[in-house]
């Protein structure tokens, strides 16, 4: 009779939980290793709580080059890149430009979104085990315009592209926005509306994953991190952490922006740099939205959750730096007064900012699959802001893998050994 199998899991964020509920469904003995105490903050608590097929444009896109020079003279830019003498960033900057081609989103798009069709469904899945406890909301996402010129970028570009795809995106004009919140006074022109995607709330999720997990037998090793790895003859032979060394069959990494680190010592080579983002959260909200919405001149999301109300945004690449930047946050506010006429600055007095870290990767896309020259080391990883909607798909393609079945999706783009 075939010995259970045991792995590891590098990491208690939404990717490591999800790759824990998917390999101990297929019996694997899984120990969950994480640097926090239970119940800490992760970069997944303070998202958006996009659950977005309508996401199939990777963040390497055409023309992100020169924006994201002129944006680096201002640090409340949407995407903020800080200047550095640091060789990992000036290589990471070097493969993303590379990255922002015409060609690099034709081939991305279909993969990203057949990711995110395929989380959606297991995100549905997720509701029906645990009673919705995360608040799986379907009402769609709309991407709202102020300016003639922006909706008509967004009419032919993304709606056009997800239209080919077979993402349903439907051309509002400010009359239609409106009908479809009603709640709220909106500053628009029109919008573009995403029937397929959904949201939830992520404070819900980690800990109903958690006790979902403790349920199966899953083991969570907590407040401890890694600092080492033991290899032999291709393989991995241990996991050195501050709470001794572990030992398992195989091995799967899910450090988020910290994963680099997390490889010290293997000779392997992850590119990849901290996205720092930021979110408000309102508690008592003057009014009702239903959907969550993109801001996007502002490039701000607002998700409503339970009787909250969510402003999230930015992307500052800054490296791991816990300095919360006043001009980050008020550009989201500003954002926020800008689309919402009932807003005051009273409505967000006193609120403390969230921020998280999302792991970026040169091409936008993320790293999935078994890594270098180890056997049984894989990784789900570099994410970016779509870590959230694509992590039922990536544990369950993680699983895939350690078991030896065909992988569901086509993971050729995702090699984590691409840049190796």
């Amino acid at each position: 009779m075939r010995q259970t199998r045991s792995v590891i899991i590098c990491g208690g964020g939404v990717l490591g939980l999800s790759c824990a509920y998917y390999l101990a469904r297929e019996g694997w003995r899984v120990t969950v290793v994480e640097r926090n105490a239970e119940g800490a903050d992760t970069c997944a608590h303070g998202s958006a709580g996009y659950v977005s097929p309508s996401h199939v444009i990777p963040i390497a896109a055409p023309g992100m080059v020169w924006k994201g020079l002129k944006w680096m003279l201002s640090p409340r830019s949407p995407f903020y890149i800080k200047p550095r003498l640091d060789g990992d960033l000036m290589r990471w900057g070097w493969l993303f430009a590379r990255a922002c081609t015409e060609e690099h989103t034709r081939r991305s798009a279909p993969v990203l979104r057949d990711l995110c069709l395929a989380s959606r469904q297991l995100f549905v899945e997720w509701a029906d085990i645990t009673g919705n406890a995360f608040e799986l909301k379907t009402e769609g996402l709309l991407n709202l315009c102020q300016t003639q010129e922006c909706l008509d970028h967004e009419t032919h570009g993304l709606a056009a592209l997800a239209n080919e795809l077979g993402i349903e995106a439907r051309v509002l004009d400010a009359r239609q926005t409106a009908a479809l919140e009603p709640g709220t006074k909106l500053s628009v022109l029109g919008s573009v509306y995403f029937p397929i995607d959904a949201h939830i709330s992520p404070r819900r999720l980690m800990p109903a994953l958690t006790s979902l997990l403790k349920d199966m037998g899953v083991k969570f090793s907590w407040n401890s991190s890694v600092y080492g790895w033991r290899s032999e003859t291709g393989r991995i032979a241990a996991l050195s952490t501050t709470a001794g060394d572990l030992f398992a069959d195989e091995y799967v990494l899910t450090g988020g922006s910290w994963s680099p680190q997390m490889l010290t010592g293997l000779g392997l080579r992850l590119p990849m740099q901290a996205g720092k983002g930021y979110s408000l959260t309102i508690e008592k909200p003057r009014f009702r939205l239903t959907k969550p919405l993109i801001l996007t001149e502002r490039r701000v999301a607002v998700t409503p959750m339970g009787d909250t109300l969510r402003f999230g945004g930015t992307m500052e690449i800054s490296g791991h730096s816990d300095n919360v930047r006043p001009e980050r946050v008020e550009q989201i506010i500003a954002g926020a007064q800008a689309f919402f006429p009932e807003l005051t600055a009273a409505d967000f007095a006193g609120l403390k900012p969230w921020f998280g870290y999302r792991p970026v990767t040169p091409d936008g896309m993320p790293y999935i699959g078994r890594l270098g020259r180890y056997a049984n080391l894989a990784t789900a990883s570099g994410h970016a802001m779509l870590g959230l909607t694509l992590a039922p798909v990536s544990g369950l393609l993680v699983a895939e893998i350690l078991t030896g079945r065909k992988p569901s999706v086509d993971l050729t783009l995702l090699n984590p050994n691409r840049y190796s």
